[in-house]
């Protein structure tokens, strides 16, 4: 972690409130939401009316509460997932700095004195890269989950008075 700067610290704290939101959002879709679906059928079985302008509305805020609770914190992880190898390039950009502090310092023979900065300008990079690319992994995963689980439902409610 001392190789790679304060940037490196950043994308880990980044990457694990990426994780902890992913994880949060396979907990749900594990346990709770099977529960929230079977509630929402159950709601809309017990209507008797399903053919109705109102009926129809009825359903409509049904699927949305669903799509609502599925897709929540979606945007968060694709955004962090996003945020990592800009958070890599920021760590390139300082650690080259530094070895550019070090060069005009000390002249440009010196290559002990810069490996440190290369190493705050590598390190970081592939950093953020590892991490975007296990999220990216996962989020599209769960991404993927909520739109069927979302037309799932969708479909249960429209074929439940059929």
């Amino acid at each position: 972690m001392e190789r790679g700067g304060d940037v490196l610290t950043l994308i880990a704290a980044v990457t694990f409130l990426m994780w902890t939101l992913m994880l949060e959002r396979l907990w749900y879709f594990k346990i709770l939401q099977p529960r929230e679906a079977k509630r929402v059928e159950e709601t809309w079985r017990a209507r008797s009316d399903h053919d109705s302008w109102f009926a129809d509305q009825v359903r409509r805020l049904l699927v949305s509460e669903v799509r609502s609770e599925l897709h929540h914190s979606v945007g968060a992880i694709k955004t962090l997932v996003a945020l990592c190898p800009m958070l890599g390039l920021l760590g390139t950009v300082t650690g080259m700095i530094e070895v550019f502090d070090v060069m005009a310092i000390s002249g440009s023979g010196n290559t002990r004195a810069m490996a440190s900065g290369v190493s705050k300008a590598t390190i970081p990079t592939m950093a953020g890269m590892v991490a975007a690319l296990s999220g990216m992994i996962l989020s599209v995963q769960i991404e993927r989950f909520a739109n069927n689980e979302t037309a799932r439902v969708a479909d249960h409610l429209t074929h439940a008075h059929e």
